[in-house]
């Protein structure tokens, strides 16, 4: 009898954590030091182009041009090519605070948009403003999946996205 009802209170317990990390995953906003990965803003990409996910032979050829392009970018750059901060950007691959706008375009390619009116990157922030406005943003880019990177000169000084939520 005892183990009936825990195992009930388990399964109950896994369902509540479940539903839980869903909500939480469909969560429409977000501020971050950390923003999208390149091959979460690729694979994006290709699906709004393509409609589908990408093959495996297409995402081979991916990896192959991305590591190129990293590769690249250190050769021209041996000053941070040692640096703490580089191994995000080599490794993981991922947008944080504080990368260049240069190692951006590298990871994630060309924004879908850039703004550089002061009244619309305000309107981009949305709640965020409050916060974002000190760091003297002089530009924003957008990205798939409602990633805004906002750039104080050539520097990432912040991060948000506002993904739509699914019906």
């Amino acid at each position: 009898m005892i183990r009936g009802v825990s195992r009930t209170l388990v399964l109950a317990l896994a369902l509540l954590t479940a539903l839980a990390a869903c909500a939480q995953m469909m969560t429409t906003e977000q501020r971050a030091v950390q923003g999208p990965t390149a091959e979460e803003i690729w694979t994006a990409s290709v699906a709004l182009m393509t409609g589908r996910e990408p093959t495996f032979e297409e995402k081979y050829q991916w990896e192959v041009r991305i590591d190129r392009r990293i590769s690249q970018y250190l050769h021209q750059h041996p000053e941070v090519a040692n640096s703490a901060e580089v191994q995000i950007f080599q490794f993981v691959r991922q947008v944080s605070v504080g990368m260049t706008k240069e190692q951006v375009e590298v990871l994630l390619g060309a924004p879908a948009a850039a703004v550089k009116d002061a009244a619309e990157i305000e309107k981009l922030a949305r709640r965020y403003w409050p916060l974002i406005k000190p760091k003297n943003v002089t530009e924003a880019w957008l990205y798939p999946q409602g990633w805004r990177l906002y750039f104080s000169d050539s520097k990432v000084v912040d991060i948000t996205q506002y993904a739509e939520r699914m019906p």
